[in-house]
């Protein structure tokens, strides 16, 4: 038994399957009653690779698999330009499992930090299973579940020490389809010298193991 948030016992799995069959079954999570489905991984549960995204859109909680629609296709361009196979070098996963409602008019809301601190166990339980060498966090969700920061012009690019592990806060790719100026200091020419870091330093650690 690991101890997790508020120092409350942590469930632990005995694998990536079962683990997803117990949240597939979740009806006490805060987003429950907005009836929107679970989603909660693709790509290669053995890489080293992984990517923590938000929380799913209409697109990925439609079909149960996170970055899928407009955003996903441009997060595999940026992993195949760095030579990442998104099926078989990645597993994408996210810092909030179901899609949240409305607000004030608006189709769809950020999670609220309650919601992030509910999911964090499972996101923690994820990451214990796959075990990856890198973590890439796309956005102030994913960034603010694991490191506990927002801000995420600040701090994209860093390294972080997380365990035994490293990750680095990066523009979720919404962010870069809301601002695709191509300024030699614009979101996408960052954001490629992120994933340029990225290749290099996955590299050096491969090549160690």
């Amino acid at each position: 038994m690991q101890y997790g948030l508020f120092n409350e016992p942590q469930q632990t799995w005995d694998s990536l399957d079962s683990l997803v069959d117990h949240m597939m079954k979740l009806e006490d999570d805060p987003l429950f009653p907005a009836g929107t489905n679970m989603v909660i991984y693709r790509g290669n549960p053995k890489a080293k690779l992984m990517i923590v995204g938000e929380a799913p859109g209409t697109e990925e909680d439609r079909m149960g698999k996170p970055f899928v629609g407009r955003s996903g296709q441009l997060l595999d361009k940026i992993l195949r330009a760095a030579n990442f196979d998104p099926e078989n070098d990645v597993f994408i996963t996210n810092a909030v499992f179901r899609l949240p409602p409305g607000d004030n008019g608006k189709p769809l809301r950020k999670p609220t930090s309650d919601e992030i601190v509910y999911y964090k166990p499972y996101l923690l339980e994820i990451i214990r299973l796959i075990d990856p060498v890198i973590m890439l966090l796309t956005g102030n969700v994913a960034t603010e579940s694991l490191l506990g920061k927002v801000g995420i012009t600040r701090l994209r690019g860093q390294w972080f020490k997380w365990q035994d592990k490293w990750a680095m806060p990066v523009f979720h790719p919404a962010y870069l389809l809301r601002n695709p100026v191509r300024t030699p200091d614009g979101p996408k020419a960052l954001t490629w010298r992120d994933i340029q870091e990225v290749r290099k330093k996955f590299d050096e650690i491969m090549a160690n193991e």
